[in-house]
């Protein structure tokens, strides 16, 4: 689930983005100007920079005994490739052996297609409806002069796509590639940083424009379609935008049931964009209208464990004790225990930059230490079922001196945005 963001409202204009999308009837003088496109000086990861992660990926490899790693479309490819491709009964994916090129697999017809957002490298491999594409994977193996010994699976490729390698290339033993991928992906470079952080200046840009147009009837489809036109306005690609009114709060992701805005109700906002495909993930709470008593006391119990939890992250320190700490908190402020409601439901945070959700996570258990590059989201709540919920969400990437938001903390329930 950092900013100087005000000049950037006053760009963007009471309802600006609104009146965009409702298509205004003022004349063009009297309509407000559109939103400025917070993305269109954003850099994508360069040649070199997608090169560099491959590097790194065969020294990995070849410190761990491993003769060649397996990706197939997703997240991974675009990440060490540029190709953007979706998953389907039709394998495309790569082979990257520890010494020598990449080598790309695809069907016939996609060639073409597949060439056109290929960062580097020159060796696709297709084949046709009526052939074995995990014979091509053999046969690149064996074209780099590998023979036998590991080969590495990323941690999502589908079954049939593993079990279809090891059938063609028997003399290798199939093993996990977590350690190769995570090895490279859980370190975010100065490029992917400032990817996440216009991401996220978008959101929060988003979230400001919105706040002020929310009204009494609206439904939680109104509010998320505003958020969502917002977003797109200023230059972000809609990842996702959930918006929970309401007893639905107390569901960390909602509820079917109708909601609509009413006076004294909280709305609970989780938000992200992608820019370059890096993503943002921030989530705010608020009421319309006065807080009761109550909901002032659960929103700054759930704003201190997400300060609490900042002041926890230091470099080695193991990613779950962050989430143990501020859950024991809240369990002297008589929430939980552990896991249960009243209370923090859910892990306290999770991976994020390519995908919204990467290892590691802050959660019970997790001892992977932390260290400078890795991004985390920061999201504490408290749910009370029947009631409402809170939750407080921003994203941070940790340096050797400690975490460093995207996005500022939300100062209160009153200016939740500042």
């Amino acid at each position: 689930m950092s900013i100087n963001k005000r000049e950037l409202l006053t760009l963007i204009g009471a309802g600006g983005v609104l009146s965009a999308c409702a298509g205004a009837t003022a004349t063009d003088k009297d309509a407000p100007a559109a939103p400025a496109n917070m993305a269109k000086n954003a850099q994508p990861i360069s040649v070199d920079e997608r090169k560099a992660r491959v590097a790194k990926a065969q020294s990995l490899m070849r410190d761990q005994g491993i003769a060649a790693l397996i990706l197939e479309a997703g997240s991974a490819l675009v990440y060490f490739t540029g190709i953007r491709w979706w998953r389907s009964e039709r394998f495309t994916g790569a082979v990257i052996p520890a010494d020598g090129d990449m080598a790309v697999i695809t069907p016939y017809f996609e060639e073409p297609s597949i060439r056109e957002s290929m960062a580097f490298g020159d060796d696709v491999r297709t084949w046709n409806e009526h052939e074995n594409p995990f014979d091509l994977v053999a046969g690149v193996l064996r074209d780099r002069g590998l023979t036998g010994g590991k080969l590495a699976i990323e941690e999502t490729v589908r079954h049939f796509v593993s079990n279809g390698i090891g059938r063609a290339a028997p003399a290798f033993e199939t093993v996990s590639g977590m350690s190769v991928t995570r090895g490279v992906r859980m370190f975010k470079s100065d490029a992917e940083l400032a990817l996440m952080q216009t991401a996220s200046d978008i959101t929060m840009a988003a979230y400001r424009t919105v706040y002020g147009q929310i009204e009494a009837g609206q439904s939680a489809q109104d509010v998320t379609a505003m958020m969502t036109a917002a977003t797109s306005a200023l230059g972000g690609e809609v990842q996702f935008s959930m918006t929970l009114i309401g007893q639905s709060s107390a569901y960390p992701h909602g509820s079917g049931k109708p909601q609509t805005v009413n006076e004294g109700q909280i709305i609970l906002m989780d938000c992200g964009c992608a820019v370059h495909d890096y993503e943002s993930d921030i989530s705010r709470t608020f009421v319309f209208g006065e807080p009761t008593k109550k909901q002032r006391k659960v929103w700054n119990t759930v704003k201190t464990g997400q300060e609490l939890a900042l002041e926890t992250m230091a470099i080695g320190t193991p990613a779950g004790k962050v989430d143990d700490v501020v859950r024991a908190y809240y369990e002297q402020e008589g929430y939980g225990p552990g896991y249960k409601t009243p209370g923090l439901s859910h892990r306290l945070g999770h991976g994020i930059g390519l995908d919204g959700h990467e290892p590691v996570n802050f959660v019970h258990g997790e001892t992977t230490p932390l260290a400078p590059g890795m991004c985390f989201s920061n999201e504490p709540g408290i749910y009370i079922f029947g009631e409402f919920g809170v939750r407080l969400e921003d994203c941070l990437h940790m340096t050797n001196e400690g975490p460093k938001l995207f996005s500022a903390l939300s100062p209160s329930i009153d200016k939740p945005f500042g």
